[in-house]
């Protein structure tokens, strides 16, 4: 299931349209339960929202409409005034555990060893970017047009090893940060590396590639 909580300013969300596509509801009828039961949920804090394009096939197609945004205790009431079919139990679930695991992170964030772990991450990633320059010099010199793009590249490859979006850094685990300085000190290295042994930079880019699939099987985590 896709991510359904997220973490703005500190705290955690769900949205209306998040929860009509996870309860298999129209948007608008999550809207109206809202709106008619708005003394309700503002018990639990006001209710944000904002706006974004519409994406419900059954209604005019580029329309903005407006999109609540729920805390824990907003979504949870939300949830009971929904009609419980298997659809909806299978959701709420769902949305119980993601809650509760964002919840866990965020007292995690604010843990010396989180913080530590954090900047030890941003170190890393200032070695990554300097044997990525070495790399994108390299490879210019052996013929490559789109040298330039390795930056991208390395990032996108690092990020989707630790199970991280772009971007995601300062919403990551403890755990994630670790692995994350791991896979970019694989891709430091093996750039290191194959420079000395003068080896195609195509060539570098795959050892690397190999190496971090080497490193995620044997941490039983997903490959790249």
């Amino acid at each position: 299931m896709n991510e359904l909580v997220v973490l703005k300013n500190n705290d955690i969300f769900t949205d209306s349209l998040v929860i009509a596509e996870g309860t298999d509801n129209e948007h608008h009828a999550i809207q109206q339960l809202l709106n008619k039961y708005k003394e309700d949920f503002e018990d639990f804090g006001k209710i944000l929202f904002t706006h974004l394009k519409c994406v419900n096939k059954t209604e005019t197609r580029g329309r903005k409409q407006k999109i609540y945004l729920l805390n824990e205790q907003q979504a949870t009431l939300l949830m009971t005034y929904l009609k419980n079919t298997e659809v909806v139990r299978k959701f709420k679930k769902e949305l119980v555990k993601q809650f509760y695991q964002m919840r866990q992170f965020l007292f995690e964030k604010q843990m010396q060893l989180w913080q530590n772990t954090r900047e030890e991450s941003k170190a890393s990633r200032l070695m990554e970017t300097d044997e990525i320059k070495r790399l994108v010099e390299y490879a210019k010199e052996q013929g490559s047009k789109n040298a330039d793009k390795y930056y991208i590249t390395f990032s996108k490859l690092a990020n989707k090893a630790a199970g991280l979006d772009s971007g995601q850094r300062d919403n990551a685990t403890a755990g994630q940060l670790n692995n994350l300085t791991l896979i970019e000190n694989i891709i430091n290295n093996v750039i290191k590396d194959g420079i000395k042994k003068e080896l195609y930079y195509k060539e570098i880019y795959q050892d690397c590639k190999n190496r971090i699939n080497s490193f995620l099987s044997a941490s039983y985590l997903e490959a790249v």
